[in-house]
């Protein structure tokens, strides 16, 4: 039946009415295909296959990066099988109504994976149906500070169409597939058989092509990929929550907690996606530990001592919170729930065992936090300094509010410099290094540091964060710069403003992400410790750490979570537990 003759009797079967100018438009479609049989058969034909390719490809995309490739669109989808059976059992009402179910699916598991894939390249996991909505919203975030606002606002919109044009293209797609195969329901039944065959042939021989099956259920499996993370989501919340409410030392008096610190000033300093990359990237190694060798020297003939091992982060490629709460808790904290769980606990964390001991002040030096922040009673911070409150006035450096030494120096201006009654502990965010790692800034004399204005001129002069991030090479350049300028700055402050008494634990949250590290698991971050007194030292000679601000590569490597009870415990803490 000719095209026209056949939208006309639909359009009568539903009854609605047609006005002059759309019998004018069918009449004119009409003739022009009358007019061009062979464009229109080659149309029919583009649209067929583009509508083919589209659902076959959505049928076999892989959840990675590194897995799209041609060769893992050379099998053949069960689902695809499947569904052609399905379509042509089908009367026409119900097949065009699954057909367009059936599409929408294969859309909505599309975004999935390209969601997979974006989680992947910069937190180095899959999207969680659960929990991570609200990541998308701090992705919005971190466009916004580091390349504005309308760039952030063009992303968002764009990001939203690009998911609805998948998810309506897919049914389209499906509906005229439908269609097609309904109008040669002979053939589509034999050539749907043959595969059938064909594809369990392939499944009980094990066949291959380039180390994968050739009979593949790709689009099934990613729906059991989805659906086990939100089961094993919701199983882990409750675990979790009662392993937060047993604490090794929850119980533990304020006189026994870290006896072996007394009198010192203990700075705990997270150093932005510091991992261990930086050591062993042969770009970015040789800036990075020739920066720390020579600072290392420096400190050294000022009289402090370092030892430096390797933690493995809870995080990778950002979420820095959950590297915080990790190290600080004693607990893995790889996500949202966990986090939130945890910060509404009376976990002891490391910060406020200081606090709970009565030996010390407690103060938190927080650039890169912009909004309120409840966690920092958690954290057991009696005061916080937060990107409003250290008095900066120069440009941001992209997503970093403001460079590393500025913010060191508020710090020794504001709490750090200043006569108290007894000691200080602070837990300090350096965001410098803080990707897109553009522009990066520079060291400058710390007496011609002002209220920040200085920064004006090395910010304008600075790499564009959108060409950095565009390619790998620059991205792991100036990641080398921004790691190697953050340890120069701390380790500057320290030899500066340092005393007798000063304890500095400075650490990585985490790895890059996947563009400077490449799709690797390793999720190792430096951990040091650097005092002056020998005994200080002394205490963590079991840990059998390397001396020096460098860790070896055959140094000891500990779970992230382990940090809190072994820095107790080494400082003369006494395990008293809590279990309810």
């Amino acid at each position: 039946m000719p095209v026209f003759t056949r939208v006309i009797t639909r359009l009568r079967a539903l009854r609605v009415p047609m006005r002059p100018r759309d019998t004018r438009v069918l009449a004119r479609l009409r003739h022009a295909r009358d007019a061009h049989p062979s464009a229109d058969r080659a149309l029919r034909l583009t649209g067929h296959v583009l509508a083919a390719v589209l659902v076959l490809s959505a049928l076999l995309m892989p959840n990675t990066a590194p897995g799209l490739r041609p060769d893992r669109f050379t099998r053949i989808p069960a689902e695809a099988i499947v569904g052609a059976v399905l379509v042509i059992a089908l009367p026409r009402r119900p097949r065009v109504l699954f057909a367009a179910l059936y599409g929408t699916g294969l859309g909505v598991l599309t975004v999935l994976n390209l969601l997979d894939i974006g989680f992947s390249e910069y937190l180095g996991r899959g999207f969680n149906l659960v929990l991570d909505w609200g990541l998308l919203d701090d992705a919005l975030s971190y466009v916004r500070d580091s390349m504005g606002g309308f760039a952030a606002n063009a992303a968002a919109v764009g990001a939203v169409l690009l998911a609805l044009l998948v998810v309506v293209l897919m049914a389209l797609a499906t509906v005229r597939l439908g269609n097609l195969i309904a109008r040669h329901r002979a053939r589509a039944g034999q050539g749907a058989m043959v595969a059938a065959v064909v594809w369990i042939t392939c499944s009980s021989l094990g066949l291959q092509i380039s180390g994968l099956p050739v009979a593949s259920d790709r689009a099934a499996d990613t729906l059991r990929g989805q659906t086990q993370r939100v089961v094993d989501t919701l199983r882990d919340e409750a675990a979790f929550a009662k392993e937060a409410r047993t604490d090794t030392f929850g119980a533990t008096p304020p006189h026994l907690l870290l006896p072996d610190l007394r009198g010192k000033d203990v700075v705990i300093a997270f150093i932005e996606s510091y991992g261990r990359v930086a050591m062993e990237d042969p770009l970015i190694a040789p800036g990075v530990t020739r920066t720390l060798d020579t600072r290392g020297a420096a400190l050294t003939a000022a009289g402090y001592q370092a030892r430096s091992g390797w933690l493995t982060s809870s995080t990778y490629g950002g979420s820095s919170w959950l590297g915080h709460s990790t190290t600080l808790s004693g607990l893995w904290i790889d996500n949202q729930q966990r986090y939130r769980t945890a910060t509404s606990s009376d976990r002891l964390t490391l910060t406020a065992a200081f606090r709970k001991s009565g030996a010390w002040d407690t103060v938190g030096i927080m650039p890169g936090v912009q909004k309120t922040w409840p966690e920092a009673e958690w954290y057991g911070l009696d005061t916080v300094y937060d990107a409003t409150e250290l008095g900066y006035k120069g440009p941001k450096f992209s997503w970093s509010t403001m460079p590393d030494q500025y913010a060191l120096e508020a710090f020794e201006r504001l709490e750090h410099g200043k006569r108290r009654n007894r000691p200080l502990m602070s837990e300090v965010i350096l965001t410098s290094s803080h990707q897109p790692w553009a522009p990066v800034p520079e060291m400058i004399d710390w007496e011609d540091l002002g209220d920040g204005s200085v920064f004006d001129a090395i910010e304008e002069e600075g790499r564009d964060a959108s060409e950095v991030m565009a390619d790998s090479k620059a991205s792991r350049e100036e990641y080398g710069k921004s790691v190697s300028y953050s340890v120069t700055a701390l380790t500057e402050w320290l030899e500066r403003y340092g005393t007798d008494d000063t304890v500095l634990v400075f650490l990585g949250d985490h790895q890059p992400i996947a563009r400077v590290t490449g799709h690797t698991k390793n999720r190792d971050v430096p951990v040091t410790v650097v005092a002056k007194d020998p005994d200080v030292l002394k205490k963590i000679d079991n840990w059998r750490w390397t001396p020096g601000l460098r860790p070896a590569d055959d140094a000891p490597v500990w779970k992230m979570d382990t940090f809190r009870d072994r820095f107790l415990t080494a400082y003369g803490s006494v395990p008293r537990p809590t279990e309810r």
